[in-house]
């Protein structure tokens, strides 16, 4: 049998990720992908295209050359009203709502998703492709890309806030029985 592969890339950088922000409903930085033009080139040939619903990752997803198919289970982490805030506005304005938010991954006290639940969806999106044999190439964002770890290696969710995910960076998993971590060959 074929095994899956699952390549997963993190959307280009916006004007928020380049504030250190959380993540909005907006467009690429423009400025920073015109420095990149060599951007999606090397995934030209995967058998399916997917993506988040929100724009960057669409507007990422065409970088790559097909039409993305869109999927609710690849969409951002809600975090609720702190959405567009900084890491210090909110430790500002709710130090202790963002401190529980930090130390226990079933709070979500921003009213959106909690980190535990964004971990249980994006498991549940990989147990649905353990049967889809081929190359499949998914642009999502940071938090997810953190979930799909979380799964695949079995990290407890108290480790999700100590992973970086860089924008455009990639990360490959394979399923052929279990789910594996697969290092790339470097592009330099």
């Amino acid at each position: 049998m074929q095994a899956t592969r699952l390549t997963l890339i993190c959307h280009a950088r916006t004007v928020a990720q380049k504030q250190a922000r959380f993540g909005l409903e907006e467009p690429l930085d423009a400025g920073w992908l015109a420095q990149r033009p060599e951007a999606g080139h090397g995934y030209r040939n995967v058998r399916q295209l997917l993506c988040g619903p929100e724009l960057r990752t669409r507007q990422t997803a065409v970088l790559f050359g097909a039409e993305p198919q869109v999927v609710q289970a690849l969409a951002d982490c809600d975090l609720g009203r702190w959405r567009g805030l900084s890491i210090d506005e909110v430790f500002t304005t709710e130090p202790q709502q963002l401190q529980a938010w930090l130390d226990d991954p079933e709070a979500a006290p921003h009213g959106g998703e909690s980190v535990a639940r964004l971990c249980r969806r994006v498991g549940d999106w990989l147990t649905s492709l353990q049967d889809k044999p081929g190359h499949l190439l998914a642009v999502t964002h940071p938090f997810v890309i953190r979930a799909a770890l979380m799964n695949v290696l079995h990290c407890p969710a108290t480790t999700f806030h100590r992973i970086d995910i860089e924008p455009l960076s990639a990360m490959e998993l394979r399923f052929n029985g279990v789910w594996r971590l697969r290092a790339q060959e470097s592009q330099a």
